[in-house]
């Protein structure tokens, strides 16, 4: 990891006693009700749903501000004319380096490096750096022909076993930048011409340390999962915004982060302990006051998974970084450095998002073992009642990019069912951790990708 400032509590010894503390908890939280008896048991559900419930819907509610609207009159100029140079001198623009750690993306890399070119951003300002992380396919030979095509690409190469994968191939480019801003895309990114344009006025000011652009899903039509997979990217980014508008915190994703150079360095780079580089820095920025600001619009397209093998395995590698960041950070996320709204904020999430699925087991053991019926059914129905009408107001949103399924009540009912996988991913992950030793392996998703004429 890069040299940075590291003071805030942080403890990454003991992940399986952690993680087994936490699953214990868990499940003794969901059995324990039992004890009160069949109607007095439902009391601490009932209080939960009313608690969180509340809170969640607040959060959708609460009026917000759309980063990418309106834009201001020099950069509408720009959009109209197509011409940059016409309406913003190049020194007003901030420089920005995108990094792209790539390993065998012989099928996609070709793609986002004229996405690249593409972009309605001065040249001179633009740089894309390309880490081969031990590509075994063809990927270097497609890169270096692509270097030799495009000025602004620089290619850079570390054995397939160097260790630390996503985050020390980023990291390791990250002494020889000179961008103000960092955009971190996946291989397989696509997006809007005017993209950084459209964002410049933002990348201008110091009110955010991160910008993560919305998550789109190309080819939304193929099947039902693509579409309730674009639904959830969409619902991710309305949750995050009321989130923020609630005075509570934000999150990267990943592909489509925009990271100011200095506070990156300032918070020791990305951490190569954990298989989620993206979700762990969330919680460093936040630690360093740092705000995390999402854009609707414009926002950065990806292939979908289209089987639920990759599915699954792509989701249990975010659980795992998603609850590992909680257990690491607990020490910090309960001191003075973040306000009472952002501890209420990630205690709400923390209870919903991976105390809740856990939990389930534990009331349908307590249901077998006092023979009564499971108790913490008022706060199950609460939360899925609040992601489909998350979803449905994802879905109305006027969005640029691939549009959105219709928001029809099928629609929404497939989408919200297939959200439920979320209830087998985390329990599993949870016991896995508790139980297994901790390994770090880059399980990247595999990307199929679409032929560029011209390119190699």
């Amino acid at each position: 990891m890069v040299e940075g400032d590291s003071a805030y509590p942080y403890w990454p010894e003991g992940r399986r006693r952690k993680a087994f503390i936490f699953l214990v908890a868990c499940l003794g939280a969901g059995a324990m009700p039992h004890l009160l008896g069949p109607i007095r048991g439902l009391f601490p559900a009932l209080g939960a749903a009313l608690l969180f419930g509340g809170y969640s819907l607040r959060s959708m509610l609460s009026p917000r501000h759309q980063i990418e609207e309106p834009f201001n009159a020099l950069v509408s100029e720009a959009l109209t004319s197509n011409s940059v140079a016409n309406a913003i001198a190049n020194d007003s623009l901030p420089r920005v380096d995108v990094l792209v750690a790539a390993r065998d993306e012989e099928a996609v890399i070709s793609r986002l490096v004229q996405a690249v070119a593409d972009l309605d951003y001065p040249k001179e300002l633009l740089s894309l750096w390309v880490m081969d992380d031990g590509s075994l396919d063809r990927t270097p030979q497609i890169l270096e022909k692509l270097a030799e095509q495009f000025p602004f690409l620089e290619v850079r190469r570390r054995p397939r076993d160097a260790g630390g994968g996503k985050s020390a191939a980023l990291n390791a480019l990250l002494p020889q930048l000179q961008g103000e801003w960092l955009m971190v895309l996946d291989a397989d990114a696509s997006f809007d011409p005017n993209l950084l344009l459209r964002l410049a006025p933002h990348l201008k000011l110091r009110q955010w340390g991160a910008l993560q652009l919305r998550k789109a899903v190309e080819q939304v039509e193929s099947s039902w999962l693509t579409r309730s997979q674009a639904l959830e990217m969409a619902f991710d980014a309305v949750i995050q915004e009321g989130r923020i508008a609630s005075g509570g915190i934000g999150e990267l994703r990943g592909n489509g982060e925009l990271l100011r150079r200095e506070v990156l360095l300032a918070c020791g780079g990305f951490n190569e302990d954990t298989v989620t580089d993206d979700l762990d820095l969330s919680f460093r920025l936040l630690l360093a006051g740092e705000a995390i600001g999402v854009v609707w619009n414009p926002p950065v397209q990806e292939e979908p998974v289209t089987r639920w093998g990759a599915l699954l395995r792509q989701r249990q590698r975010w659980a795992e970084g998603g609850l590992q960041r909680y257990l690491d950070y607990w020490p910090a996320l309960i001191s003075a450095k973040l306000s009472i709204g952002q501890k209420i904020d990630l205690f709400v999430f923390f209870v919903l998002q991976y105390m809740l699925p856990v939990a389930i087991y534990g009331d349908l053991f307590g249901a077998v073992v006092w023979r009564q019926l499971p108790l913490l059914w008022p706060l199950s129905i609460s939360t899925l009642s609040l992601s489909a009408f998350a979803l449905r107001q994802a879905g109305k949103r006027p969005s640029d990019g691939p549009a959105l399924p219709s928001s029809t009540g099928l629609t929404l009912l497939m989408a919200n069912t297939y959200l439920m996988h979320w209830f087998l991913v985390i329990p599993w992950v949870s016991l896995k951790m508790a139980l297994k030793p901790k390994r770090l392996i880059w399980s990247k998703t595999t990307h199929v990708g679409l032929a560029v004429p011209g390119l190699p």
